[in-house]
Parts: structure tokens; C-alpha cells; sequence
């Protein structure tokens, strides 16, 4: 087992895995370095040294840092190109995320098991309730242990989790306790620990905001909470002050929520070298338009309508949407409405990115499907269903890329090749 506690500011025995946790019923779970972690979990060699898993191509960026990579300054985000020139010794990896949600799923049952009342994040963070799992388990800190002691044990993984009264508060508890560690934020102490970070922890905190409140000499949180608040009100807007106002006093009254609802669906990619060539466009869409369909199928969902997204060269990024007549968890249907902007859109630029999402989403089975009149009553959501079904059974290799299919365009000419 990794670190009981990890302290700010020099090891301040006020925050610790012993601390007072009475009234800190909030829990926020981190995994550490996951991506990296569960690679690693499988690949026992790899132990030890600097693993980093990202996007292979030239323009791929990394998705997760083991520790020993992060220590030659490798970081999330950052691109693989200057990954491999900060650490070339390191072992790079593409990304599997079937094999990271597996092991998400895993994690997430093992809090359920302490507490109902789980909130996901992502796939690897959640924040947790202990309060009504106190008489079963014990106090929070020790809730907090159990489950770093049960992931230890039974996913080989291991975690950060931050005890606090408030959502804030532990999210903020857990970064401190990273990597492997456990800290208790006591509710008498939350100014304490607060008032001395950077105010670029409060959430809601970016880049441009930070550099507002520096020019006004707000360098932490404690001197943004004791600013003026119509400075902060002509420098940021009522809403932003008086949001940034609560969180600096440790004033953070949202609960856990159970019911995570997605608002949209969507896939993109980013070529290697920039794209000029329609037909490879067309191509990527399709593929991309056929995850989407079958991520809806899976969730259960169908989604009203269809958004392209296409990032230029010099980064500029245009979108555009277009809402169907019934709704859809049909990749080919989705192809033709994405297809259809874009040649819409008709950009002449070459072309670094192109995404395909679905919106307004609601459950498949409350959104009856309308079939049209002289449609057959098979057609291209058998074929995606059947597409599944052999998925599921023999891996997603036995299905023919769609790449490879010849797709009629919505614009045919005289020389265009029919299916």
C-alpha cells in the first residue's frame, strides 16, 4: 500500500489521513495514471519504467503519464512528438479503451459496494457519499481506506482520494494526495487549507481568468476571498464573482448526483498531415459516423441531431447541425446528414479534423421508429445490428473497416461509382 497521507505545505499535520474527519462526509476517488496503470497491470515488465499511452501518429497526444515518465515532464495533453523528445527511453503505447473501461467498471462496483451514492466523473474519478455508510463501515477516513485497500487488493491499481466536507474541497484533497495517497481536509480547517493555493484551484479558474486576477494582484485564494466583490464583479461578471466568491469561503452545497445523463454523442479524428482530398474526408466520416451509431445502440439512446465539426489547418474550427425528422442510432443515417453539411460546407483549406456527434439524445425504447413510406422493412440498422452481434461475439476485426466501402455520394455525377 502506497502513502497513508500526503500533506501541502511541508507536511502540515492538520491534513492527514488522521485528521478529524467528523462532518466530512464527501469522498473523491482518483485512480493514478490510469491509462498508464492498467497497461501496466497487464504487461508486468513494465514496471518501473516510464510508460506513456497516447495517439500513435505525428499529431497524437498523450493520454496518460506513468510517474516515472511525468518525472522528464511528460504530461497529459501534451503532444507525443515532444513526449518522445522529453523521454525517448519511454514505452509508448496506443490506447485500449475497452480494456480501461473494463477496469473502470470494476472500480465503480467496488464503490457501490461502500455507498449508493456514487457520482462518476470520468472513468477515473468519482466523488462518493460516505454519510450513510458510517454505521456499516466506519468514519469517512477509514470508509476512504477500505477503498484504497479494496482496489489495491483486488484490481492491482492503486488511487488518491480526498476526504472533505464539500464536493470542492475533496476534489482538491485528492490532487494533494497524489500519487497513492489519502488526506483528510477537516471541516474546522477547509479556510485553512484553502486560502493559501493559487486561485487557479477554484474551479472555474482558466488560463485568461487567472491572468484577470493576477492584474488585479489576486494571487490566492484567501486574497480573493477577502476582494472586493464589485471588483470581482467588473472584472469577471456577477455570476463568475459571486461563484468564485462561495467557493473561496469553502461554500460548496452541491450533492451527489446519481443520475448522469448524456447530453451528446461523438467520435473525431485528427489526420497525420492535413487532408485535402474529399474522398478520404468521406471516408473518415463514414467511419466516424459508424462509431457514434454503434455507441447509441449500446447506451440505449438515439439522437435527434447530427453535428459535424472540421478544425482547418490553421485551427480554425467550424460546426455546423442539422436536426432529423426521427430520431437515430443509425451510423449510415447519421453518415448521410454529416455528409450532407459538409458538402454544404464545401471548404477549400486542407483539412486537420472532422467529427461526427449525435444530440438531443433519449432513450431508444420511449422514441418509436417511424418507417417510411416504400422503405423495406431491412435495411442499413439490421445490417449495423447484425454488425454488432458479430462484434460482440468474435472482436471488432471481423468486421470490414468502412473505410473500405464505396459510398454513393448524396451529389452523384455521371462518373460516379455505384454500390
Amino acid at each position: 500500500m502506497g502513502r497513508s497521507q500526503s500533506l501541502p505545505r511541508g507536511g502540515d499535520p492538520r491534513f492527514g489521513s488522521d485528521a478529524d474527519d467528523s462532518g466530512c462526509s464527501m469522498l473523491h476517488v482518483d485512480m493514478d495514471a490510469f491509462f498508464a496503470s492498467v497497461e501496466v497491470r497487464r504487461r508486468p515488465e513494465l514496471r518501473g519504467r516510464p510508460v506513456v499511452v497516447g495517439g500513435a501518429g505525428p499529431r497524437g497526444v498523450v493520454s496518460s503519464a506513468s510517474y516515472e515518465a511525468r518525472r522528464y515532464g511528460v504530461r497529459s495533453a501534451m503532444p507525443i512528438m515532444r513526449a518522445r523528445a522529453l523521454c525517448p527511453q519511454a514505452v509508448f503505447l496506443p490506447p485500449d479503451l475497452p480494456a480501461y473501461t473494463a477496469a473502470s467498471r470494476a472500480v465503480m462496483q467496488i464503490f457501490r459496494e461502500v455507498t449508493p451514492l456514487v457520482e462518476p466523473l470520468s472513468l477515473d474519478e468519482a466523488f462518493l457519499d460516505v454519510a450513510g455508510a458510517r454505521r456499516l463501515f466506519g468514519p469517512p477516513a477509514v470508509i476512504a481506506r477500505l477503498v484504497r485497500e479494496r482496489v489495491a487488493r483486488e484490481q492491482e491499481l492503486t488511487c488518491s482520494v480526498g476526504v472533505a466536507p464539500s464536493k470542492f474541497v475533496a476534489k482538491l484533497g485528492s490532487t494533494r494526495a497524489k500519487p497513492d495517497g489519502l488526506l483528510v481536509v477537516p471541516t474546522a480547517r477547509v479556510l485553512d487549507f484553502l486560502h493559501p493555493l493559487p486561485v487557479a484551484a477554484l474551479w472555474g479558474v482558466g488560463e485568461r481568468s487567472a491572468e484577470t486576477l493576477h492584474r488585479l494582484g489576486l494571487t490566492t485564494v484567501g486574497e480573493l476571498a477577502r476582494a472586493p466583490i464589485g471588483m470581482l464583479r467588473q472584472a469577471l461578471g456577477e455570476a463568475a464573482a459571486r461563484h468564485l466568491r462561495e467557493l473561496a469561503w469553502g461554500r460548496d452545497a452541491r450533492r451527489i448526483a446519481l443520475e448522469q445523463v448524456e447530453k451528446s454523442i461523438g467520435a473525431e479524428v485528427t489526420f497525420d498531415v492535413d487532408v485535402v482530398d474529399p474522398q478520404e474526408i468521406r471516408r473518415a466520416l463514414l467511419g466516424l459516423a459508424e462509431r457514434v451509431g454503434g455507441r447509441l445502440r449500446r447506451a440505449g439512446q438515439v439522437g435527434r441531431t447530427v453535428s459535424l465539426k472540421v478544425r482547418l489547418a490553421d485551427f480554425r474550427t467550424v460546426s455546423r447541425s442539422r436536426t432529423l425528422d426521427v430520431p437515430t442510432d443509425v451510423g449510415r443515417e447519421m453518415f448521410d446528414t454529416a455528409w450532407a453539411l459538409w458538402t454544404a460546407l464545401d471548404p477549400t483549406e486542407p483539412i486537420r479534423l472532422v467529427g461526427v456527434r449525435a444530440e438531443g439524445l433519449s432513450a431508444a425504447r420511449e422514441t418509436p421508429r417511424q418507417l417510411a413510406l416504400g422503405a423495406p422493412e431491412r435495411g442499413w440498422r439490421e445490417a449495423e445490428a447484425a454488425a454488432d452481434a458479430a462484434a460482440a461475439r468474435f472482436g471488432r476485426s471481423v468486421i470490414g473497416p468502412a473505410s473500405l466501402l464505396r459510398v454513393r455520394d448524396p451529389r452523384p455525377d455521371e462518373n460516379q461509382s455505384r454500390p
